[in-house]
């Protein structure tokens, strides 16, 4: 889950991106609305950190142009104005959620993967494909009950795919949203991930269709 924050504060940008990537949280960042704006038309996120005190504008002029626009990715408010007006203008601006400063990054967290699992159409916490079951808030993942032990990268890899689920999911947009753009993988990298992936859940529960990508197989359950 790739996120971009929006933050002009680079002291509270830094922790709060810090605590989000040991989350296991792909974030970028944006110090301006601007900036934002280039950023969110030239590359591909599951949610938006957004602060209302930005330099070059408020942020919620940025936010209803994005929405004029039909760019239809969750934003998140994270700001200090806590006054009912401010939120109203906040969500008339076509956000999603909004969270006052200070706050509690566990919060901010249950927010953005509930916000994310909405925009896939998923309402539970919990991701199912047959017996395999990702947790989105500890990040476990199980297999007919039992423990399923991954690697970050190979985290991050399932949950996009379980989101997406029962959709395809083509390499380049693997490579948008489980990977950083400053890294972004061969199509290689991908395929020895989901080799392992395979190896850890079974070599049909990923399937790869020629030429279109991958998606999860619900599979009935062996016991």
């Amino acid at each position: 889950m790739k996120i971009l924050l929006v933050e002009d504060d680079q002291a509270l940008a830094e922790v709060l991106g810090e605590s989000l990537r040991e989350a296991g949280l792909l974030v970028e960042f944006a110090a301006t609305g601007g900036e934002a704006d280039f950023l969110i038309s030239t590359e591909r996120y599951d949610a938006v950190i957004l602060d209302l005190g930005l330099p070059d504008g408020d942020g919620t002029r940025w936010l209803a142009q994005w929405r004029e626009r039909s760019i239809e990715l969750p934003v998140l408010v994270l700001t200090a104005r806590e006054r009912w007006s401010d939120k109203a203008a906040g969500f008339s601006a076509g956000a999603d959620d909004y969270v006052t400063k200070p706050f509690e990054t566990a919060e901010v967290l249950f927010r953005l993967h509930a916000l994310v699992r909405r925009s896939h159409g998923h309402s539970h916490p919990i991701l199912t494909s047959g017996d395999l079951r990702f947790d989105t808030h500890t990040g476990s993942v199980s297999l007919a009950g039992r423990p399923v032990p991954l690697t970050a990268q190979e985290s991050r890899l399932l949950k996009y795919l379980m989101h997406a689920t029962p959709r395809t999911v083509s390499r380049s947009e693997l490579a948008e949203h489980v990977y950083d753009r400053d890294h972004e993988p061969d199509s290689n990298v991908i395929d020895v991930q989901i080799s392992r992936l395979r190896r850890k859940l079974g070599k049909t529960r990923i399937e790869t269709l020629r030429g279109q990508g991958y998606r999860v197989v619900a599979l009935p359950s062996q016991g």
